[in-house]
Parts: C-alpha cells; sequence; structure tokens
C-alpha cells in the first residue's frame, strides 16, 4: 500500500471506491456513497491538508482514503481518522497496514494518536480493538450536517504502539 497526499484529481477515483453503499451502512454519515454527500466530505478532506489517498503498490488503483487532525502541540496528539476502503480490501489486512503506516509517521512527531468511532459502528470498534486502541471514553460529535454523532474514543500510545 502507498499513501499520498490526497489532490483534487484524485476525486473521480475516490468516489468509485466511495459510491458502494455498503462501505457506509455502520457509518453514522450513511449517505456519503451519494454524490453530492461524497463531494462534501472530500471538499472537507482537501481542505484538511492531513488527507490522504491509499493505493495498491503493485496496480496504482485507488483503495481509499485517511487523514489526520485535530493536531494539538500541547498534548502532543494527533487524530486519525475519515478512514474508509474498498470492500475488496476488508478482512485482508489493508486496515491495519494503512494505520501501521500512518501510526509509524504520527509518533514521529506525537506521542499519542486519537481514534474517534460512531458508538454503532461495530466494524470500525473491532478494527480498533484489533490493533491495539485503547477505548477511553465515550462523547458525542457532530456530524458535517450539524446533527449529534454518539461516538467512542480510542486511543494508542507511542510507548505501547500498535499490537
Amino acid at each position: 500500500m502507498i499513501l499520498r497526499p490526497l489532490n483534487e484529481e484524485d476525486k473521480e477515483g475516490l468516489f468509485a471506491v466511495a459510491s458502494d453503499p455498503l462501505i457506509w451502512e455502520q457509518h453514522p454519515e450513511k449517505y456519503r456513497y451519494q454524490r453530492p454527500v461524497f463531494d462534501a466530505f472530500f471538499d472537507a478532506a482537501m481542505e484538511s491538508r492531513g488527507a490522504l489517498l491509499a493505493l495498491d503498490a503493485k496496480t496504482d488503483r485507488v483503495l481509499g482514503s485517511s487523514r489526520y487532525y485535530d493536531w494539538n502541540p500541547a498534548e502532543k496528539s494527533v487524530a486519525i481518522g475519515f478512514t474508509f476502503l474498498s470492500r475488496a480490501c476488508w478482512g485482508r489486512g489493508y486496515n491495519r497496514e494503512m494505520k501501521k503506516l500512518m501510526l509509524d509517521h504520527a509518533f514521529f512527531f506525537a506521542e499519542t494518536v486519537i481514534f474517534h468511532v460512531g458508538k454503532n459502528n461495530q466494524r470500525s470498534r473491532r478494527a480498533m480493538e484489533k490493533i491495539g486502541g485503547e477505548l477511553v471514553e465515550e462523547m458525542e460529535r457532530k456530524l458535517a450536517d450539524g446533527s449529534p454523532n454518539p461516538s467512542v474514543v480510542y486511543r494508542i500510545g507511542k510507548a505501547r504502539g500498535m499490537q
């Protein structure tokens, strides 16, 4: 897998992956497969300046995306999230590989990496537990449209690393 900064030219290739409704069935923003919702997501990803595109290292095929956000220099913490991968990647180690690459990079600067996960997103919660995420709290975040999103927070510290 190759991770590189997301750019405008990636929009159509990423939408081709994101347009699968089953990717979003447990996600709080269930309609991200629809063009207008995806476009808003993509624009926010570009504005974040922390978004990454995941590519297959052998074929250059678009696999998905993730991003860094909420850098807190005082606490030396950063969040990783907004991650999605093509269903062809599910259960095949791609999420683990992506998170390992991102954590390794983050730990050059951060002591702690935070992950916000929808409280009812069991698939993402299991994935966090598999890589050693420690469940630290429940909270309510806001979705892009401002509606409430019950969430849980996982943490991986530099000293402990990914499992």
